[in-house]
């Protein structure tokens, strides 16, 4: 089992370091080297929020055709393919091609797969595998501290490597990860496609996840976009900032596992989540630089701090064979919602209404939280067992 979890982090971690460069140098590429419109880039960015879907949702049905192992060596090869078309060619149908298979979507966060996104379903599913109950928070969220830390690296690195050669380099390191799960042991495929006994828990995860994507689409992807609009902030500054975000989510998620055991995982969700609403209403009211670089740095991380726990609950709300399709299922739903709230984005900062978006956040995300509640609420009380359906 170790050697499989190990195995698995060091696909996550090389693709972390990827998604960072990637992260980092995409928006400044479409902004300033080819001087595309900020609508330009929520186009971009919602290809590959929508490919990332496709992909990810066709890929968490075939594992249990062809195995999950195998599925996540083919898409996990794909973020390491995207990245060398962007190298080679910054023409615009490239650009969308790329984007669209490697899933530069910016809709999450780096630790959980926010570029190249598309393997994790699969990938969470194949951990889930390899882990007992009991320690599958905590061994979903040592993994995301350790996405989150090397894509914090990643975005760190952009600010000593020119834009484009950031995407050969972080071809070589995503290619580098995929070639790390080849001794991974997987479970066996069940061949069962179409059939979830678990269907009502996945359309409650699902419902959820469709307005998780739309907020998450409205702001994740424009941050970065917003210090470059706004303060103009140089590639190199922007990378020590974006290094710093990322690292305060990464370690952030640590704290899932006693945040679980003291609220429960729906109270866990909603007290975090909520503080990041109230700060993401301030972001666009607060025009000076430090102030919005630590919001920029506190936001993020209390969005996605009981991310693990979600994805460990629902691995074990749901049967062991339906996971990766499951998983798949709530991708698709969050991703392309997600896409929705991009194109939205990139057009009110088309025409400057920078603001509109958080506010637009912060309703969708705080009616969210309400339905967790109304849906998750009556068994998930405080500590462990309020975490299983009842």
């Amino acid at each position: 089992m170790k050697r499989d979890i190990w195995c698995l982090v060091a696909f996550r971690m090389c693709r972390g370091v990827a998604a960072g460069l990637i992260n980092v140098a995409f928006p400044y590429l479409v902004l300033r080297q080819i001087h595309a419109t900020p609508l330009a880039l929520g186009f971009l960015y919602t290809a590959g929020a929508f490919g990332t879907a496709v992909i990810g949702l066709v890929c968490g049905f075939l594992a249990e055709v062809v195995g999950r192992k195998a599925m996540l060596g083919i898409v996990g090869a794909l973020l390491p393919a995207s990245a060398l078309l962007v190298y080679l060619s910054t023409n615009p149908w490239v650009l969308f091609l790329a984007t669209f298979v490697g899933g530069f979507s910016a809709t999450g966060s780096l630790a959980g797969g926010g570029v190249g996104g598309a393997a994790q379903p699969i990938q969470s599913a194949v951990l889930a595998d390899v882990t007992t109950p009991d320690a599958r928070t905590a061994w979903f969220s040592r993994f995301a501290f350790l996405a989150g830390v090397t894509a914090a690296a990643g975005s760190l690195a952009a600010r000593v490597v020119p834009v484009q050669p950031a995407f050969l380099l972080a071809c070589g390191i995503a290619a580098a990860g995929t070639l790390a799960i080849l001794p991974v042991s997987a479970r066996p495929p069940s061949g069962e496609v179409f059939r979830l006994p678990s269907a009502g828990t996945i359309s409650k995860f699902t419902i959820t996840g469709v307005l998780n994507g739309f907020s998450q689409g409205l702001v994740t992807p424009f941050l970065i976009p917003f210090f470059v609009i706004v303060y103009h902030m140089p590639r190199a500054q922007m990378s020590v900032a974006a290094f710093l975000s990322g690292l305060a989510a990464s370690i952030a998620m640590l704290l899932a596992p006693p945040l679980e055991r003291a609220f429960g995982w729906v109270q866990s969700l909603v007290l975090t989540r909520a503080a990041g609403i109230v700060l993401f209403v301030v972001f666009p009211l607060v025009r000076l630089l430090p102030v919005s670089l630590a919001i920029y740095m506190l936001a993020p991380a209390l969005r996605v701090i009981a991310a693990p726990i979600q994805q460990s609950v629902m691995t074990e709300m749901v049967l062991d064979e339906e996971r990766s399709r499951a998983l798949g299922i709530n991708q698709v739903a969050r991703l392309t919602s997600a896409s929705t709230g991009t194109v939205l984005t990139g057009y009110l900062f088309h025409i400057t209404a920078i603001a509109v978006p958080f506010y637009l956040y912060a309703a969708v995300a705080g009616g969210n939280l309400i339905l967790y509640r109304r849906f998750f609420g009556t068994t998930a009380g405080a500590a462990a067992g309020g975490r299983r359906p009842a």
